[in-house]
């Protein structure tokens, strides 16, 4: 008979679908499937109900009971998530170039090599510097001399107040070009400004360095940060100072709670997204420069919520629902209630209306129990 029902349901189908337009057609089959899942569920009510039927028949002692599981409803405090990818930049890093240009006469480091903040790097070629050190200062020497001089005379009211003053002003000018000079020979000597590891040497000895041209890259791995990108939506849910959690896919076992170091106060105008930003103690080193990380952040959180599993909520025509146990007349039957689900997270969803605490939500053989259906349950 249900074979018969389905194949003539079939047959009208096809014929209207046939003569209708293609968006009629897709209209049809939409309504082909609803009925079709209209009739499953009967046909499950249909055979509950002959259950029940024969076990009447045999003394109410005997009525079929579906066996299920349910869960009391008691307050809990649901939390909601969600990830965002992002990069590992390290805290302390220093791009080494020279400030003035010069042969490279001496590369103290090797790449790998662990290195102190203020430990030498790298030499220039200084002897132009250190000829020109040596000219201004015998030529400071006489001007000193000079000055002396002047200055006695000048004290003994002879000579004039020009020539004081022009051996004043030319002993303070070759002091002042010999401070400089020795500005460029400490320039001439390169030391690293953070302790770290050599990551790239990018020159040889003998080559010319210049500066703005990278020549060592200078790297610590002691701390870094994680830095993503967030879309604007989560602006009023993620503040500096809460906690998240840090993931590493490269690492499936790494995982870490810390907190929100800095937020960004600018939204991207292409992505719409800000930034944040943590920052990551990693004395282990197990975090390199650039590898992908994840960060989850916590956008909502409800407490006291009514929270059932996901896979238990059906949908018919009228809306979203779930089975219940209830007492009626000593006996325990499955009853459908109609709810308003909330977000869902970790296969969890809070329910906003339809639900109370302390009901029995059935979560094991919902999909074999219909609305009114004898139930012997379980927890």
């Amino acid at each position: 008979m249900k074979r018969i029902q389905t194949l003539m349901l079939l047959a009208v189908t096809v014929s209207i679908i046939s003569c209708s337009q293609p968006d009629d057609a897709q209209k049809l089959l939409k309504d082909l499937e609803k009925y079709q899942k209209e009739i499953r569920d009967l046909e499950g009510k249909i055979e509950a109900t002959r259950k029940q039927i024969d076990g009447l028949d045999n003394g109410s002692d005997a009525r079929y009971r579906e066996p299920v599981v349910v869960e009391s409803l008691s307050p809990i405090t649901f939390r909601h998530f969600f990830e965002a990818n992002g990069a590992i930049v390290p805290v302390d890093e220093a791009f080494i170039s020279p400030e003035i240009s010069g042969q490279i006469v001496e590369i103290a480091v090797q790449e790998g090599q662990r290195v102190r903040k203020g430990q030498l790097l790298v030499k220039l070629n200084t002897e132009v510097t250190e000829k020109s050190i040596a000219e201004i200062k015998t030529s400071l020497q006489l001007a000193n001399d000079v000055f002396e001089r002047q200055q006695r005379l000048w004290e003994q009211k002879i000579g004039s107040e020009m020539q004081y003053l022009e051996a004043k002003n030319n002993k303070a000018s070759l002091e002042n070009r010999l401070e400089t000079t020795m500005a460029q020979l400490r320039m001439a000597t390169i030391y690293s400004p953070v302790s770290g590891v050599v990551e790239r040497i990018n020159q040889k000895k003998g080559e010319l360095a210049q500066p703005g041209v990278q020549l060592m890259r200078v790297v610590s791995l002691d701390e870094v940060f994680v830095r993503a990108d967030v879309s604007e939506r989560f602006l009023p849910a993620i503040s500096k100072g809460d906690e998240v959690e840090l993931l590493v896919p490269s690492y499936p076992d790494f995982r870490i709670k810390t907190t929100i170091h800095r937020t960004g106060n600018v939204v991207n105008m292409n992505n719409r997204t800000f930034e944040v930003e943590l920052k990551v103690k990693n004395n282990d080193e197990l975090l390199k420069p650039n590898m992908i990380a994840v960060i989850v952040m916590n956008d909502f959180t409800a407490d006291s919520a009514v929270v059932v599993p996901t896979r238990i909520i059906k949908e018919d025509l009228k809306g979203k629902y779930v089975y219940v146990a209830v007492n009626q007349q000593n006996d325990m039957i499955a009853r459908k209630k109609y709810i308003t689900p909330g977000i869902s997270h970790q296969n969890k969803t809070l329910v906003t209306e339809g639900l109370s605490f302390g009901e029995q939500v059935i979560t094991d053989g919902y999909n074999r129990v219909n609305d009114g259906m004898l139930i012997n349950m379980s927890k």
